[in-house]
């Protein structure tokens, strides 16, 4: 499948976790039929894309073998694939990973370490895939032990910056570089809403910003919620990334999120 971002409206990513321990789903979808009822009701609810990830990255989390990961994905990704032409975001970090998944028509790699693995980069390119890089302090196994920052904003964009001409200079075009401040990924409370409140900055380094906040603990510990009950948070905060110009937003959520988007736009254009 050929696959352009629309860079004229926001995209609504559903996110599809096929993990055991993720902090939302984590183990809800534990089989093909379950995972699948699941795919046909982010389509019905209107997602642009499906993120799928087989490796949590929650607080604390460590990592599993290529070979597990890949046990998860692939016989999901084919079963998709049967059935949907939808565009596919595999949330990996792993060249070896990827690889395996090529053949049923990938379009992004949703890479939380922003090119850990410099094997992935002869991929992207060869693939014309897009490729979202996320700024994470450290590692989900301590990245919230005391994070810290000199300036948030500055360190995040100088960060991306970076990370984005690593891809450039190794024949990726920017238009298929999508930058992700990861919210939660290292962060504290302030330093999440610092970056919410200044996700327009991002679009100096590039315009595809993803911003991934759903149900996540900055919604939780700020309402004092858990994670069940975090949906009117979440889409006030979506509400808010979409008029700072995010042009992905990666949510649970589907049908509100995309509810609230249409509105947005819909007196913003």
């Amino acid at each position: 499948m050929s696959y352009k971002l629309n860079i004229n409206s926001c995209q609504i990513m559903g996110v599809l976790n096929i993990t055991p321990d993720s902090f939302y789903d984590g183990g809800k979808y534990d089989d093909i039929t379950k995972i699948m009822l699941r795919v046909k009701e982010i389509i019905e609810q209107g997602a642009d894309i499906i993120d799928i990830g087989a490796e949590s990255s929650r607080p604390g989390s460590k990592n599993i073998s290529a070979k597990e990961e890949i046990a998860r994905l692939l016989p999901v990704v084919s079963k998709i694939r049967k059935l949907y032409t939808i565009p596919l975001s595999i949330d990996s970090t792993k060249s070896e990973v990827i690889k395996k998944l090529i053949k049923h028509d990938i379009q992004i790699i949703n890479d939380i370490s922003a090119i850990s693995d410099s094997n992935l980069l002869n991929i992207i390119k060869k693939q014309n895939m897009y490729v979202c890089l996320m700024h994470m302090q450290n590692s989900p196994e301590n990245m919230q032990k005391n994070p810290t920052y000199d300036n948030v904003i500055s360190d995040i964009i100088l960060y991306l910056k970076d990370r984005q001409q690593y891809c450039i200079n190794n024949g990726i075009s920017k238009d298929k570089i999508i930058i992700d401040p990861g919210f939660g990924f290292g962060k504290t409370l302030n330093h999440n809403y610092t970056i919410l409140n200044n996700l327009e900055k991002l679009t100096s380094i590039n315009e595809n910003v993803l911003v991934g906040i759903s149900r996540k603990s900055m919604i939780g510990n700020l309402l004092n919620k858990d994670v069940e009950k975090r949906l009117h948070g979440s889409l006030a905060a979506a509400t808010l990334a979409i008029i700072n110009k995010a042009s992905i937003v990666r949510t649970h959520d589907i049908y509100e999120t995309k509810i609230a988007k249409n509105i947005i736009e819909s007196i913003s254009y």
